[in-house]
């Protein structure tokens, strides 16, 4: 077993970036596990996380970059460490050239032989020497596109045809952008001014998002707020607290939340009808439905009851109750959160949409019978893949003529968003993710 370095920021990065390649793990999961793995603090905190997604988001361009310095076939590790090293030459500025040589040198001295540590070596040293090469030399336009962004040509191209060359690629950039830190303010609790004041007092820069509830905040992890350890706020995406404000809440509504973990939306259907009525709280398994229950405790909130199941059988589960909003947030391929989980980028396949709509079809089926007369149904998913969004819900639609789409709140048409059918899809943009809701309402027998 290779020995940590402890409190060094790059084998830290490097074993996220391993476990990626030969695991599939989720970079996101893992990066948050390797900080505590490493003991790592502040600034060298803040550089492995770069690192680690700055690598996995760019890793088709930093492979066509290497190629020209890389002989045969080298040990994974290796090359996954010269990624690493070429991404900090190419993209920071801020880090010396030789502290970047030093530091990967080192690095394969204490997990390879001498041999080893001499190709990196050598390998640096070139590049640095004739530089990176231009992109331009690619003729294609589509492969010049999919290296340019590391992204897969086949998603690239079904971009393309959608929303045309320029479009498709101002939302692959996007992808390669660092997520805004986003936080939710309980406003059961706090009133959004009021916290804006204590995060600036702990040293936070905040900025109001377009949702009422919603801060930009800045400086260091919202984690480590006094806020967050009270339940005064919570970590979510703007994008992902607009399904909540779709369900048009008011107070002692009973809620269904179909896919509810780990509790984010959940929370927040909760907060706006000020912790009346009652929100059950379905997931698939039992240790996320472990974290909406965590979530509800740390947010002060009483009336929500967590079941395990699955959302399909949510009839059986909930003894056949009716509800006056169901919410379902379906799993979905989540091309709209990429810049998130960079790595999906390389593990997804053009198949997996239509075989995520049947299960979306198959919820939305299930959430028609258990939606009360006059009762609203939002579906939404993280994705920009109109199989997923539009097409489940025009099927939905034509299959069930009491039920028809109706417009959404007017705080949506604030956001970059596109109408296509039912529903509104919001491309990924610099203070949110790419996120798709509809609003469905079943006429009052």
């Amino acid at each position: 077993m290779t020995k940590k370095l402890i409190g060094n920021p790059r084998d830290a990065a490097l074993e996220v970036l391993l476990e990626v390649s030969k695991n599939q793990a989720y970079s996101n999961l893992l990066v948050s596990r390797k900080i505590k793995e490493y003991k790592l603090e502040g600034p060298d905190r803040g550089l492995m996380t770069e690192l680690a997604y700055g690598t996995l988001q760019h890793q088709t361009k930093l492979d066509f970059l290497l190629a020209p310095f890389l002989k045969g076939k080298i040990e994974t590790w290796v090359r996954v460490l010269l990624r690493l090293s070429i991404y900090q030459l190419v993209f920071l500025d801020r880090i010396p050239e030789h502290a970047v040589v030093n530091e990967a040198v080192a690095i394969s001295k204490k997990r390879g032989h001498k041999g080893i540590s001499g190709l990196v070596n050598g390998v640096l040293r070139s590049f640095l020497r004739e530089g990176p090469r231009s992109t331009e030399t690619i003729a294609d336009p589509l492969q010049r596109l999919a290296v340019e962004t590391s992204h897969p040509e086949w998603l690239l191209k079904d971009w393309i045809d959608r929303y045309g060359f320029e479009k498709a690629r101002e939302i692959a950039e996007q992808n390669n952008t660092a997520p805004p830190q986003t936080v939710r303010v309980n406003t059961v609790k706090v009133s959004r001014e009021d916290a804006i004041a204590t995060l600036e007092e702990e040293g936070f820069s905040v900025r109001k998002g377009i949702v009422e509830e919603s801060l930009h905040v800045s400086g260091k992890p919202a984690a480590s707020s006094q806020l967050f350890k009270t339940g005064l706020l919570t970590i979510q995406d703007e994008s992902s607290m607009l399904p909540a404000h779709a369900l048009q809440l008011k107070q002692g509504l009973s809620v269904l939340d179909m896919c509810a973990a780990p509790g984010g939306k959940t929370t927040h259907i909760a907060q706006l009808m000020g912790d009346t009525g009652n929100v059950i709280a379905l997931d698939l398994h039992p240790h996320k439905v472990k974290l909406i229950r965590e979530n509800a405790e740390r947010l002060g909130l009483t009336t929500i009851e967590p079941l395990v199941g699955d959302a399909r059988q949510a009839g059986e589960i909930v003894n056949g109750a009716l509800f006056d909003r169901i919410l379902i947030d379906a799993p979905c391929s989540g091309y709209g959160v990429i810049r998130r989980k960079p790595d999906m980028k390389y593990t997804k396949q053009p198949t997996d949409a239509a075989r995520l709509a049947e299960i979306q079809s198959a919820i939305l089926e299930e959430a028609y019978v258990l939606l009360k007369p006059g009762g609203t149904i939002v579906y939404s998913t993280c994705t920009i893949e109109p199989t997923e969004n539009q097409q489940v819900v025009e099927a939905f639609l034509s299959q069930h003529p009491d039920m028809e789409s109706i417009d959404l709140p007017v705080i949506l048409e604030k956001l970059p968003h596109l109408s296509e059918g039912p529903g509104i899809q919001i491309l990924p943009y610099a203070d949110g993710d790419g996120f798709y809701l509809a609003t469905l309402t079943k006429r009052a027998i």
